[in-house]
């Protein structure tokens, strides 16, 4: 049995984990539904994958679903959307408008209501480009998708992640939880994180430190930091040997993504 097993959160979430435990998903993909007490309607975030019988679990156990929002593109979060929005009858809704259906792509500081409950749209580019996030003002709440993991961090998945854009998100992402506007993290993947200020102090000083460890990792190497770094095919594996020594080779592939970013935004600077 996973240690984390979904369930009811706030008085507006709950989660039905998908059966897609792994590396990279921990432990499956959080399937977020989001209600207003007493409302008829739901929206489910992230629907998912098709493995196991997730996507027919979902047709059975929710009812009237308004609307299927996506956190970004990757098929762990967005396999089944369109398929399920068929049956239920509703539109999907993402930053990319490739994933949309019957319905506009989601801008930055959007306010969405549905039967009650309302969102609000923050786009946070960087661990893809189309990754969104999404504030539940009343429970104070922000749903991170992959941006923030509920254990260990993230991959910024170059090159369609950059470091750059991640940084500035989980900036601004940082900012709500610092005014109060945000006090807890939905992540989609893991449990939930109930002190939303001292994980994104975390992330920041985590890949601040990574980076650090990147530039020594270049000059251990004897590796000179310029524009090149980033063209250089055989180098973020390198990096990784000796950055990530102390992490399962079994994730090392994830890592060198990360380690791809890094270079490409050292030699940006």
């Amino acid at each position: 049995m996973s240690a984390w097993s979904g369930g009811s959160f706030g008085a507006r979430g709950r989660c039905l984990l998908a059966p897609n435990p792994g590396p990279m998903t921990l432990d499956g993909t959080n399937t977020w539904v989001l209600q207003e007490p007493g409302a008829s309607a739901c929206v489910v975030v992230d629907p998912g994958p098709i493995e196991d019988g997730h996507l027919e679990r979902l047709t059975a156990e929710l009812g009237d679903v308004a609307l299927v929002l996506l956190t970004h593109h990757h098929f762990d979060h967005a396999e089944v959307a369109a398929e399920f929005a068929r049956r239920k009858g509703c539109a999907v809704r993402a930053l990319e408008p490739s994933l949309c259906v019957d319905a506009a792509p989601l801008t930055d500081g959007e306010s969405l209501t549905v039967d009650g409950l309302s969102l609000r749209v923050l786009t946070t580019p960087g661990h893809t480009a189309d990754s969104v996030s999404f504030v539940v003002p009343a429970d104070g709440v922000l749903l991170t998708g992959d941006m923030v993991l509920g254990r260990g961090t993230t991959v910024v998945a170059h090159p369609d992640g950059q470091l750059g854009p991640y940084f500035d998100s989980i900036t601004r992402m940082r900012a709500l939880a610092a005014a109060g506007d945000v006090r807890a993290l939905w992540p989609a993947h893991g449990p939930v994180l109930d002190d939303a200020l001292g994980v994104l102090d975390f992330y920041l000083a985590h890949r601040r430190e990574r980076l650090a460890q990147v530039e020594a990792a270049l000059r251990e190497l004897a590796v000179p930091l310029s524009s090149d770094v980033a063209e250089d095919e055989t180098l973020p594996r390198r990096v990784v040997e000796v950055v990530y020594a102390d992490v399962d080779p079994s994730l090392w592939g994830a890592a060198e993504l990360s380690v791809r970013a890094q270079l490409a935004y050292l030699a940006s600077r």
